[in-house]
């Protein structure tokens, strides 16, 4: 059983065949940061945006709940 799990494992006796694995993954790992710090200003736009609108729907309310009061 050992023998079937080690068989798919492969390092290499040269070294450099870990070059473009290295480099492939940096440049994932940078992908990935832009990606999560775009959905992260994407996010806080949104957030603004909700945040506007809560206040503008209360002040509506609180405006005709005056009305009908009066």
């Amino acid at each position: 059983m050992e023998r079937l799990m080690y068989q798919f494992l492969y390092f290499p006796e040269d070294k450099s065949g870990y070059i473009p694995a290295a480099f492939e993954f940096l440049i994932m790992l940078i992908l990935c940061v832009i990606v999560f710090l775009i959905f992260r200003k994407i996010s806080k736009k949104q957030e603004m945006k909700t945040k506007e609108i809560e206040a503008r729907i209360l002040a509506e309310r609180k405006n005709t709940n005056n009305q009908q009061d009066d």
